[in-house]
């Protein structure tokens, strides 16, 4: 804690300061039993979504590392929470961000990192359509944002590949969760984008228990970690779901999977709000229907605590309509 003029204050020095140590709620009005399901708002981190923990670790690192120096170009491809969780480094580390992200995801998220100085790149889709992004799609954003880096010199975060996104949740989500809980976690559960959050927290928290269990949820019909053929590449869960198992995923953790359908995130996304009275998006609302599935599933005792994360705001999505673009 800081002081001026000897009286200790709280304020905080950045942005920066305000990421990590979110808050862990029970959703017992949503959830009432038998259980219970326990949520990380990771939305009110400063760029709103839990990609601003590895964004911020992993461009800390990159600098620690030489490999990023004092105000050094960054260029990353995104479905839009690392990319909004990046402009909110770069703007107060002072590195100028270039962002490529594919027409399909939402364009709130644009428009948020273009408010943060950063400047985002929109790659059309050729698969999929507004608010439904394939495997396909993220790959062409993915090629215009290599072929970008490759010719500015920028740095490439390169999310999907690198380790200290695992680190970040290994160091500081799983962490938090424990000592939140008061050291009780029954299971664990989380989507999978760039595999990240699942493999560091659940890393670290099968450390502090080995008998915690810990469960994907996947968008149904697209089902890779359970390998399952796909049949559904486009669904409602934007950045995750993406088709195929990401590298930094580890089976070692994995416990388990649970579907869930549009349909089912969608009426859980309505139940968090009018129950709980917070506005999450999809990969949120899919975090908590696997956690409600797992605890109805008898594959846990009674008075069981999951845990999960809310991943982002609704704030950053739009109704599905092809005009926005």
């Amino acid at each position: 804690m800081a002081e001026v003029n000897g009286v200790p204050n709280e304020i905080k020095s950045s942005a920066l300061e305000l990421i990590g140590n979110t808050p862990l709620v029970a959703l017992d009005r949503l959830y009432t039993g038998p259980g219970r399901i326990l949520a990380k708002c990771e939305f009110v981190n400063p760029g709103a979504s839990v990609k601003c923990r590895t964004s911020l670790h992993m461009i800390r690192k990159a600098r620690e590392a030489g490999l990023l120096k004092p105000k050094d170009p960054v260029i990353e491809v995104t479905s839009g929470n690392q990319g909004c969780g990046l402009s909110v480094v770069c703007a107060v580390l002072g590195h100028p961000l270039t962002l490529v992200m594919s027409k399909g995801n939402s364009v709130q998220r644009a428009l948020h990192m273009e408010a943060l100085g950063a400047k985002c790149i929109r790659v059309p889709q050729v698969q999929g359509k507004y608010g439904f992004v394939t495997q396909a799609d993220f790959k062409a954003a993915e090629a215009e944002g290599i072929k970008l880096a490759e010719k500015s010199g920028s740095y490439f975060v390169n999310q999907y590949n690198n380790e200290m996104n695992v680190d970040a949740h290994y160091s500081t989500t799983g962490p938090e969760i424990w000592r939140q809980s008061g050291h009780r976690v029954d299971a664990f559960v989380a989507a999978v984008g760039t595999g990240g959050t699942f493999t560091g927290a659940s890393k670290y928290l099968k450390e502090r228990n080995p008998n915690i269990l810990c469960y994907v949820a996947e968008p149904a019909g697209a089902e890779p970690i359970k390998g399952t053929p796909i049949t559904k590449p486009m669904h409602l869960l934007q950045g995750s779901g993406s088709g195929c198992v990401p590298s930094l995923f580890n089976y070692e953790y994995l416990d388990g999977t649970f579907a869930v359908t549009d349909e089912e995130a969608t009426e859980y996304r309505k139940l968090i709000g009018e129950k709980e009275g917070l506005f999450v998006g999809f990969s949120s609302a899919a975090n908590v229907a696997a956690a409600v599935k797992l605890l109805q599933s008898g594959k846990l005792p009674e008075d069981a605590w999951v845990v999960t994360l809310l991943n982002d705001t609704g704030l950053k999505y739009t109704p599905v309509a092809e005009e926005i673009q």
